[in-house]
């Protein structure tokens, strides 16, 4: 989910016709997908001779080769060198490198050092006017929150995260599921009910339906979203999730 998450944010800078070091910065991140040890052996070439704003290229693609490494922290701090050689008029790279940064920091657990680079990158998007993008921030902000124990924080960059992207259905999903964690059952409905609507094939909306429904006292609606979740794809990670909680449903042991 990191990798698409990055990925999406990487190519969304790219929509337009590509420059030869775009052109190099998606072969190299091609290549850090499938030979990241080799990926990263390139750009050091690619450094050679490279300063100011040209820097920010071969740095986004070092850190997709530390991504997909798990070497969250060296992603982290390539997606941090990324976002600063960037020109300061530059808001929206800004934006999407310091995101990117800041979702590698919270895969390190390193969630203080997220909310910084989040809060920025967020300012940073806001200063464009990118909204939908302002709001998926918003919504990382939420998971770094969370993870530094701040619910009612988390919940409140949530509330900021619908309002600003509200055809996201992952902030949606994100919603219900730390509003089940905070027993607020209503909202957690109301919320994943959005997503579904949004998003209709997730699987991963489906499960969290299915734990909603179950918490709620609606096993019946419960078994049905997880069976629809396994027979859409019974061998994948949500199936046998699904299959899992189906398991634990007839023991009555659902997490909470």
């Amino acid at each position: 989910m990191l990798t698409t998450l990055i990925s999406s944010l990487i190519f969304a800078q790219l929509a337009l016709p590509p420059t030869l070091e775009e052109d190099r910065l998606r072969a190299c991140m091609d290549e850090a997908r499938n030979d990241p040890a080799q990926a990263i052996l390139n750009v050091s070439d690619w450094m050679v001779g490279t300063s100011g704003p040209s820097v920010s290229a071969p740095q986004q693609c070092l850190g997709f080769a530390y991504m997909s490494l798990l070497r969250w922290d060296a992603a982290r701090q390539a997606f941090t060198e990324a976002r600063d050689a960037r020109l300061e008029s530059d808001s929206a790279g800004r934006a999407r490198l310091g995101a990117m940064a800041g979702n590698a920091a919270i895969a390190a657990e390193q969630h203080g050092q997220a909310l910084v680079l989040l809060q920025a990158a967020q300012a940073d998007a806001t200063a464009v006017g990118n909204t939908t993008l302002a709001g998926s921030i918003a919504s990382d902000r939420a998971r770094a929150l969370v993870g530094l124990g701040r619910m009612a924080d988390g919940a409140n960059a949530l509330e900021e995260a619908r309002s600003l992207a509200p055809q996201d259905a992952s902030i949606w999903l994100l919603s219900a599921t730390l509003a089940r964690r905070m027993e607020n059952l209503a909202n957690a409905q109301q919320w994943i009910e959005t997503a579904a609507a949004l998003d209709p094939g997730n699987l991963s909306i489906g499960l969290e339906a299915g734990l909603v429904a179950a918490l709620g006292g609606f096993d019946d609606a419960a078994r049905s979203s997880w069976q629809s979740v396994i027979d859409t794809a019974p061998r994948t990670p949500e199936g046998q999730t699904a299959r899992f909680y189906l398991d634990q449903l007839d023991e009555e042991q659902l997490p909470q």
